[in-house]
């Protein structure tokens, strides 16, 4: 496929768990100050409480940000939702607690997201899909995970909209040809850093290769507009901040 015949996508700028520069990651106050500043789409992390809810929260405990260190996979729902996350920002900003990620599909009826299944566990795909479906966002939502048997079985189960690479499709589209890679490759898009583990996933051939089979390709976690601008000149198709304020000036350019 050539240059010329690659799909063209709306340019996303994800607020990267909202913005957690200027408020507590992943709540409801972090993805309005994100959208606020221009971002265009959610980037969030979700893991399963004891009694069956999801909920938004990145570690699988609440140390980090409220001090408290129990963990969300056996706790409550109603004990999870007293946590206070703004206790790790190190300065007074209130209270702020976890929102489920209903109440963030709720919240943000039109805006896509990408949601990443923290645990590795197949068995919690079933009961999240449930939840996207419920709320009609699978034409918005891309589920994403670091672990391969969670991306599977988001597939194995048939979910109607986009799936991110899992780290081995990655490596194959890094290093097979295009044409040998494709017959590998399942997913939708690539949600990248610009390198892992010294090997660079940034250049214009790589980029190149995934848009040549119709894939984003968005990079995390980016906070410099220069940054951003070169990868958007290389043909990235998203990027992902933790302050999208300092990012949406780049985007504008290319409106």
């Amino acid at each position: 496929m050539s240059a010329m015949s690659q799909r063209e996508f709306r340019l996303r700028l994800y607020g990267h768990r909202g913005a957690p520069a200027h408020l507590p990651e992943n709540t409801l106050a972090a993805f309005e100050k994100a959208l606020a500043d221009g971002a265009n789409a959610l980037e969030l992390d979700v893991h399963p409480t004891a009694d069956g809810h999801f909920v938004v929260a990145h570690d699988e405990d609440g140390q980090r940000m409220a001090g408290v260190s129990e963990h969300i996979n056996t706790s409550l729902l109603d004990q999870v939702k007293k946590w206070n996350v703004a206790i790790g920002a190190g300065r007074d900003l209130g209270h702020h607690s976890i929102p489920t990620l209903s109440e963030t599909l709720e919240a943000f009826p039109d805006v896509p997201m990408s949601i990443d299944l923290k645990p590795d566990k197949p068995d919690a795909v079933a009961p999240l899909l449930e939840v996207v479906a419920r709320h009609g966002a699978e034409d918005r939502v891309t589920l994403a995970s670091f672990s391969t048997r969670v991306v599977k079985e988001i597939r194995r189960l048939g979910y109607p909209g986009r799936t991110t690479l899992s780290r081995s499709e990655v490596a194959l589209l890094r290093f097979l040809p295009a044409a040998i890679a494709r017959r590998f490759v399942a997913g939708n898009a690539a949600h990248i850093p610009v390198a892992h583990s010294g090997i660079r996933l940034d250049s214009r051939a790589f980029i190149t290769r995934c848009r040549s089979l119709d894939l984003r390709v968005e990079y995390w976690v980016v906070d410099d507009p220069g940054e951003a601008r070169r990868l958007l000149d290389l043909g990235a198709t998203g990027i992902m901040s933790d302050d999208p304020a300092l990012i949406a000036p780049v985007f504008a350019e290319r409106k």
